[in-house]
């Protein structure tokens, strides 16, 4: 299934009142869930997971630890689903670090999707606050990735 069908299924989850939309075609089979989550697996592979086991809930806590301050900016959202990278290549240089200027539509990282490499691009002019997710890390869609303010 490409990238594109995937898109449309995913706005067209986004956009209408379902919670959850599964869809098989031929061996592949895309299961989207309103929360975010997307499940891709062949057959073979959803019949191989073997049932969880009821677990006990887990005593209160007395206090939540703090969440890490993040900067003030915008998040700039990964579009698809994917593996992160910062550079081009493994030797290269990364895209941008934090305190570098960028303007809207340069390319700020890449998200491999199918094994095509998609350069994501700023989509405004700021200062890169932060970068989120660490280099050859898995990505959801909607999850964010940098901070640019």
């Amino acid at each position: 299934m490409d990238l594109r069908k995937l898109k449309k299924l995913i706005d067209l989850v986004e956009e209408s009142g379902i919670a959850e939309l599964e869809v098989t075609e031929g061996e592949e089979k895309v299961r989207i869930v309103k929360s975010g989550r997307i499940a891709s697996d062949t057959a073979v592979m959803l019949a191989a997971a073997p049932p969880a086991a009821p677990v006990a809930a887990p005593a209160p806590v007395a206090a939540a630890p703090a969440a890490p301050a993040q900067p003030d900016g915008q998040e700039l959202k990964s579009p698809m689903v994917g593996t992160f990278y910062r550079a081009a290549s493994p030797d290269s240089k990364p895209f941008v670090e934090v305190g570098d200027t960028v303007k809207k539509g340069q390319a700020v990282c890449i998200i491999e999707a199918m094994k095509l490499m998609n350069e994501i691009e700023a989509d405004h002019d700021g200062v890169v606050k932060a970068v989120l997710v660490e280099n050859g890390q898995p990505v959801e869609y909607g999850e964010p990735l940098l901070i640019i303010g």
